[in-house]
């Protein structure tokens, strides 16, 4: 049975981007005689908030689009993140990272180039050369992250590859990401490494999702590969965009699903708006 998913973060309110994404998940689960799933992604406890948890649910039913089953909550299921991470610890693929985001950003500079992945520049992997000892001893005592440590992990797995309905078959080359951070103090697991666990759990069969999201799709296969998950189709699709051809986003402060609703906005021209954007083929201001 195919099963798709929306997991918003509820760091703000939706948008039209987030909106058209979640049509195009319900109507491939519908489609296809499936199941659609509402999964909502919580665990970043600094920037979420329960006012959005409860937007997000308004809205989505404004739209007329309806999930199957209980709503996951991410943040309830902290332990199973923590078990993930621990199979990573004990293989020997993660490592304890104690700088500060100031103190990578000064050895960046100081190091005369910057090579960038697809989130920027990679870390330099200060922390992977500590010695074991030293890792022992500030534990206990500082704060710090995990990270994947990416070539030995990579090495592990070996070639890897994932599919994309538009993209085709795709080598996974999770080495340009660098070292990427699985979990924090603040926040005890990564979307990276929360994602691949609730998908494999949930029995995600197919991920509906933007094409911003298309580059992470590399890390996620090495992660599944290391945890003995299994690998979802992956279907990338267009951004909608404004006026200017700007990507909506919360940051530049688009115009919210809850604006329009106040504002008399009829659902269902939102949603016709969006079949003739997805039958186009490419990304159209709506």
């Amino acid at each position: 049975m195919i099963i798709t998913r929306f997991a918003p973060s509820p760091t703000g309110q939706l948008h039209l981007g987030h909106a058209f994404s979640a049509w195009k998940a319900h109507g491939f689960a519908r489609d296809h005689g499936g199941r659609f799933l509402l999964r909502i992604e919580d665990i970043d406890p600094g920037r979420c908030r329960e006012a959005y948890v409860d937007g997000i649910v308004e809205d989505l039913r404004w739209l007329g689009l309806a999930w199957d089953g209980p709503v996951r909550r991410q943040s309830g299921h902290l332990p199973d993140y923590a078990a993930a991470l621990d199979r990573l610890k004990r293989a020997g693929l993660v490592y304890p990272c104690f700088c500060t985001r100031k103190s990578i950003e000064m050895e960046i500079a100081a190091s005369g180039h910057a090579p960038h992945g697809p989130d920027g520049p990679p870390y330099p992997g200060t922390c992977r050369r500590l010695p074991a000892a030293e890792r022992q001893a500030r534990l206990p005592v500082e704060p710090h992250a995990w990270r994947l440590d990416m070539a030995a992990a990579a090495a592990r797995a070996g070639p890897l590859a994932w599919h994309d309905a538009a993209a085709g078959a795709v080598a996974a080359t999770p080495e340009l990401f660098g070292d990427v951070v699985l979990a924090r103090k603040d926040a005890p697991a990564s979307y990276h490494l929360a994602v691949v666990h609730d998908d494999a759990l949930q029995g995600v069969t197919d991920v509906v999702r933007g094409e911003d999201l298309f580059a992470a799709t590399h890390v996620h296969r090495l992660l599944q590969a290391l945890l003995g998950l299994p690998t979802p189709r992956y279907h990338h699709h267009p951004l909608i965009r404004d006026a200017a051809g700007r990507r909506l986003a919360k940051r530049d402060r688009a115009a919210t699903l809850a604006e329009l609703r106040a504002g008399g906005a009829d659902p269902r021209r939102i949603l016709a708006a969006f079949d003739r954007t997805s039958a186009s083929g490419a990304a159209m201001p709506i």
